[in-house]
């Protein structure tokens, strides 16, 4: 099997960036959307950048943001990769001359192998796929149904949604995704990780290869 990389999200703190950086995710993510219990201002957002130590992956989260909020956000913050989790259409999540994933909830009859042939021909590096729960974008900690994942994604799965050190070994073992993202499995409150969590959920993902 080949190597599985971990992505925690909704880092707020640089004590929580370092705590998974030191615990051996491959990735962090910030999350730019306002009505997130997990949203960071560009401040703060610098501060935790500039204290990461090399080779650790920032990812930014924005949701249905308008080009500029994009961009002034890129002028201020070293973000290696976008993730979309709104309703951004293939082209608006292009434009911005980064690396890019688009984040997918996964619903009973929705047509997820059609969607992701759509943001992969307009160049996405992977597909994330996560929970749907009407009205909320993301950070849900629910898990949806695996056996609605289809085969052969035109891109590396990323899977989320629900993922906890107690469930990620099978999430992998029967997904077999590229890398999986966990925000609120790792927490003792929204926003706030746990280091025991964050060490268990990398260990667990690290146990499987």
């Amino acid at each position: 099997m080949s190597v599985v990389r971990s992505k925690i999200c909704g880092i707020t703190r640089v004590e929580d960036a370092l705590l998974a950086a030191e615990a051996g995710a491959d990735a962090i993510g910030l999350v730019f959307y306002a009505k997130s219990p997990r949203a960071v201002d560009i401040r703060r957002a610098r501060e935790i950048v500039e204290a990461l130590p090399p080779f650790v992956t920032v990812v930014g989260l924005f949701v249905d943001a308008s080009r500029c909020e994009i961009e002034d956000t890129l002028d201020a913050v070293a973000l290696d990769v976008l993730q979309f989790h709104g309703d951004e259409e293939p082209a608006d999540c292009a434009r911005f001359h980064r690396p890019w994933f688009k984040a997918l909830r996964v619903a009973p009859g929705c047509d997820i192998g059609a969607a992701a042939s759509r943001y992969a021909t307009a160049g996405a590096s992977a597909l994330l796929l996560d929970t749907y729960i009407a009205g909320v974008p993301g950070g849900t900690g629910a898990r949806f149904d695996w056996s609605l994942i289809p085969d052969n994604l035109p891109k590396p799965l990323i899977l989320a949604g629900g993922l906890t050190c107690d469930n990620v070994a099978d999430a992998i073992a029967q997904v077999h995704p590229y890398a999986v993202d966990v925000s609120g499995g790792v927490e003792l409150s929204k926003g706030i990780k746990s280091a025991e969590k964050v060490r268990a959920f990398i260990q667990r993902v690290r146990s499987v290869m």
